[in-house]
């Protein structure tokens, strides 16, 4: 395992609301996934920041923007082991609440060892926030982030984070790409398709849902889409060639069919 050092990229900063991205703390296992810190006013939200192979550079590359005793939230998009198996470590360390899903409530005690148990800050349960399925806005330091449904897409109870001040969504999954370098910007849409298309046929349910949250995106006021994986769309342009394409993309259940659903012999 390596860590890479050089991995921080701004995203956004007012003076008093920043907006940081991790592109590749971890180089050499696992799949590459990107970790976001958000601060407004000296109060910190951590979004999927993963598990244990990326909990220590990150809380190292933490530090250089803020102290860990300002954090108030770890947000987590869903339960996937690349976004949330770290928790027990802020529950410990931390005196962070746990944003996610109410679905996923009960199963997230699944990740904690009776070790981590006894050493957390008061129960734990009492430092969880669960998200309705309609989401939810949390305040951060004088701002707010919001919790945007995007259930199946990929997961049963999945939501997406949007900055209201940096006008950025962080979209998890959606949009995600497997790219060498996440931090370069996208300079060509159209030769990005095939990093991203396999995946988003695989992860995501079904075009009915994904129109759905297209329809729901393109109200909003967003010149950024991150997402949990690869590159980022910047800018209203590069957005709705995005919006335009994975609108029409048949994915998940579209492409069942019996040869899928044979047993084997």
């Amino acid at each position: 395992m390596a860590f890479d050092r050089t991995t921080s990229q701004v995203l956004f900063d007012n003076g008093t609301h920043k907006c940081i991205s991790f592109t590749s703390l971890v180089k050499g296992e696992g799949v590459q996934a990107n970790q976001f810190l958000i601060l407004d006013n000296d109060r910190a939200a951590v979004l999927d920041p993963g598990g244990d192979l990326t909990y220590v550079p990150l809380t190292m590359e933490l530090n250089k923007y803020t102290r860990l005793t300002n954090l108030d939230y770890v947000m987590a998009s869903h339960q996937d082991p690349d976004i949330i198996t770290s928790m027990p470590r802020w529950l410990v360390y931390t005196d962070a609440k746990v944003v996610a899903s109410k679905l996923w409530a009960r199963f997230l005690p699944h990740l904690n060892s009776a070790f981590m148990s006894d050493r957390m800050k008061g129960n734990w349960l009492e430092r969880l926030i669960e998200l309705p399925d309609h989401g939810q806005v949390i305040p951060l330091g004088q701002a707010s982030i919001v919790a945007i449904p995007a259930h199946f897409l990929h997961s049963v109870g999945n939501f997406q984070f949007y900055d209201p001040v940096a006008k950025i969504l962080f979209s998890g999954d959606m949009g995600a790409s497997m790219v060498e370098d996440a931090s370069k910007p996208l300079e060509n849409f159209a030769a990005h398709i095939p990093k991203m298309k396999a995946f988003h046929q695989r992860y995501m349910c079904a075009n009915k849902v994904i129109r759905l949250w297209v329809n729901m995106v393109r109200q909003m006021d967003v010149e950024m889409i991150v997402p949990q994986h690869g590159t980022a769309f910047v800018g209203k342009e590069r957005i709705n060639q995005f919006l335009d394409w994975i609108e029409t993309l048949e994915c998940g259940v579209d492409l069942m069919d019996e040869s899928v659903f044979t047993c084997p012999t």
